[in-house]
């Protein structure tokens, strides 16, 4: 059985972005594996950072349930996703786990340090999968399948200077986009916390603003989509391979998009 682990920073950010996709793996009949490398701790206003911490634990293991993915647990708090050899060994033995034929992830460029953080330590972990000398903690054995590697839109569609980002691929999610709803709104912590912090008055409506821009701005025949961009092969596969595409594109919901030379 094929495998797809996403990781991400904090709660909730595989739901806005990588959600759809996952969805949609699953139904091909993939393994899925879901990790927040951060506890959310920050995401209130009202409640201490270890009660908030608990919520959103709470949170997404009830997301990581509905969706039917295997679930890993935080390793730091929100603004402490740094570029550390314990968090890349942790990661590390998360990717040896769970063998990903596609690990998702943030886009190197977004709009906080967290997510790019976060992509920085993906990457390296991913890396260091295949090298027996390289301790993974938890230890696991080293693991050095073909892996492909997918970097989820930045938060707004735009790198933190304002710009649009284009996908390598776009995935239709209209069929799955009231499942999605159903794995975001497990994060109802959120919506006064990001209404404060970020003027975003209905969070949902905001992840369904942004599937919707995509899709219009790349003129998709569908309502919402989610877009990835393939990270280079090297290091990671011993051929450019694309399991992403080869997964979906016989479904007619994956669209390839100009942007990858």
């Amino acid at each position: 059985m094929p495998s797809a682990l996403a990781v991400f920073a904090h709660p909730d950010d595989i739901e806005f972005v990588a959600a759809g996709t996952l969805l949609l793996l699953k139904e091909q009949g993939w393994d899925l594996h879901y990790m927040n490398v951060a506890n959310g701790c920050c995401g209130s206003t009202t409640t201490s950072a270890e009660e908030t911490a608990a919520i959103r634990e709470q949170e997404s293991r009830r997301a990581a349930k509905l969706l039917g993915a295997t679930y890993y647990p935080p390793l730091c708090n929100d603004l402490e996703i740094d570029y550390t050899q314990s968090n890349i060994r942790a990661i590390c033995s998360v990717i040896r786990k769970a063998r990903p034929s596609v690990l998702l992830t943030h886009s190197p460029l977004d709009y906080m340090e967290d997510h790019m953080q976060t992509c920085r330590i993906v990457l390296t972990a991913a890396f260091a999968r295949g090298a027996p000398n390289y301790a993974a903690i938890p230890s696991c054995a080293a693991w050095d399948g073909d892996m492909a590697i997918y970097h989820a839109q930045p938060h707004g569609n735009r790198d933190p200077l304002g710009n649009w980002v284009t996908p390598h691929q776009a995935i239709a999610i209209d069929r799955v986009i009231d499942q999605k709803l159903a794995l975001l709104e497990q994060h109802r912590s959120q919506q006064a916390w990001l209404q404060s912090s970020q003027g975003l008055n209905s969070y949902c409506q905001t992840m369904l603003d942004l599937g919707a821009e995509l899709a219009e701005r790349l003129k998709l025949p569908c309502r919402f989509a989610e877009g990835w961009r393939r990270h280079l092969h090297l290091g990671y596969a011993s051929r450019e391979i694309d399991p992403l595409a080869e997964a979906l594109q016989s479904t007619a919901l994956l669209f390839p998009t100009e942007s990858r030379a």
